[in-house]
This record gives C-alpha cells, sequence and structure tokens, in this order.
C-alpha cells in the first residue's frame, strides 16, 4: 500500500542480498569441510545446516530477482490514503 511517504529513490536490496549470500555459502562450504576435516562432527553439523539455510536463501533472492520489477505507481499517480484505524 502507498502512502506517500515512500522514498523516491528506492532501490531493492536483493543484489547486495544476493552477494552477502555467496559470501555466506562460501564461508558455510569452508566451516563444514574443515571441521570434518579436523573431526569436530558437530560444528561440522552446525556449519552444514547453516549451509542448506544460505542456499534456500541464495534461491529465493535468485527467484525474486529473476521474477523482475513490479508495478509501481509513478509520480503522476497520487498517495493512497493511509488506512483508518478502528472499524468502518
Amino acid at each position: 500500500m502507498r502512502t506517500g511517504s515512500e522514498p523516491t529513490t528506492a532501490r531493492s536490496p536483493l543484489r547486495m542480498r544476493l552477494w552477502l549470500s555467496v559470501w555466506g555459502l562460501i564461508w558455510a562450504i569452508a566451516g563444514t569441510t574443515a571441521f570434518a576435516l579436523v573431526g569436530r562432527p558437530g560444528w561440522a553439523a552446525a556449519c552444514g545446516v547453516l549451509w542448506l539455510i544460505v542456499t534456500v536463501d541464495l534461491a529465493v533472492v535468485l527467484r525474486h530477482i529473476r521474477q523482475g520489477p513490479h508495478y509501481q505507481p509513478g509520480r503522476d499517480i497520487p498517495p493512497y490514503q493511509p488506512p483508518r484505524q478502528g472499524h468502518p
């Protein structure tokens, strides 16, 4: 819902979230491998779970990026009235 108080130059944080997910994926893979080689199965499992979470997040971010921009009203569209508090 548009109230008119949105910044006119707002940008999507998806690209930043993509690169942070890639960075997290690299560290989760490295941590899983390192802890498995050192013989710390608990930490390796924790990094493996983190690896799974980061992979799912990366897939969601890529899906949203591929969906493209959604309709956003331009400057010529007046802002919508904010919802009234309480019942009508």
